[in-house]
């Protein structure tokens, strides 16, 4: 049996807009027609922040549940696995973060495992309460926490509130390599993080990125190391050196080549479903 490699499609995050890459989808239409893209491609898992009329990124439900509809009428065949941020504004209070997580019950969610200094120009807070309180809600919805780890001091808290019973095995992380403020993006730091993790939750699934120039390192290193891999516009908005993105889907088409010349099979949603355990709605 071949293993099974999920690809998420991280496709338009909080931050680069237009002028960045004319290509990024900023608008629920937008979006909802790229994370189909993405879907043909070979994602099983579309990561969705939304923007608002500047461009900037917001956590309004409406626009949420305008895209979530939009992708599940437009594209009735799409079984996508939808995974929503609860991290698209750092202005944003609890409440906001959480509300589109109670209306909309999605399959999975972001879950920032901890607080930190955000792009040398904020502070990306996710206090204890504001953790227990979301890892609480997931159990209600039946959402799927991707557990975001941007140094290995998170995965330590997240081994904290799966002791303390706000999260439940099996866990499953999202290592955020190369960020600003974050742990650097290359291959010793990424088995750094899935060793701390192998300690700490034994027999969690994980999967990564990497901010520009580790991008392919991380790539690569996730299919090596037996992980899953995320790609797209939120993480980068450049496929090459110099050479702008043309598309979201072509991250994730040249992400399933890597799968595939590895030897591993393009998991499905059907199957990303299965490794992940996500409970049937």
């Amino acid at each position: 049996m071949k293993r099974k490699t999920i690809i998420t499609a991280a496709v338009t995050g909080a931050w680069p807009k237009k002028e960045n890459n004319p290509n990024v989808p900023m608008t629920p239409s937008e979006i909802a027609d790229d994370v189909y893209a993405c879907w043909k491609a070979g994602a099983a898992i579309a990561h969705l922040h939304m923007r608002d009329e500047n461009g900037n990124g917001t956590m309004n439900t409406e626009k949420f549940r305008e895209t979530v509809n939009l992708i599940r009428t437009r594209y009735p065949e799409c079984d996508i696995i939808l995974n929503l941020t609860t991290s698209g504004d750092i202005n944003a209070d609890d409440a906001i973060r959480m509300a589109h997580i109670k209306e909309l019950k999605p399959e999975m969610a972001s879950y920032d495992c901890g607080s930190m200094n955000w792009l040398h120009s904020g502070v990306f807070l996710n206090t204890p309460p504001f953790l227990e309180e979301c890892g609480y809600l997931f159990q209600e919805t039946n959402t799927k926490p991707e557990i975001e780890a941007f140094d290995p001091g998170m995965i330590a808290n997240a081994a904290y509130y799966l002791k303390k019973g706000v999260l439940k095995a099996p866990l499953h992380f999202q290592f955020c390599m190369g960020c600003a403020n974050g742990i650097p993006g290359n291959m010793k730091n990424l088995l750094f993080m899935k060793e701390t993790m192998d300690a700490l939750c034994p027999g969690s699934t994980w999967s990564c990125f990497g901010v520009g120039h580790s991008a392919l390192e991380m790539l690569y290193g996730a299919v090596a190391l037996g992980g899953h891999i995320r790609v797209g516009m939120e993480d980068n908005v450049m496929y090459a050196k110099g050479v702008l993105a043309e598309s979201n889907a072509q991250f994730v088409e040249r992400a399933a080549r890597v799968i595939r010349e590895y030897g591993n099979e393009v998991a499905t949603p059907a199957d990303a479903r299965e490794i992940l355990g996500l409970i049937e709605k």
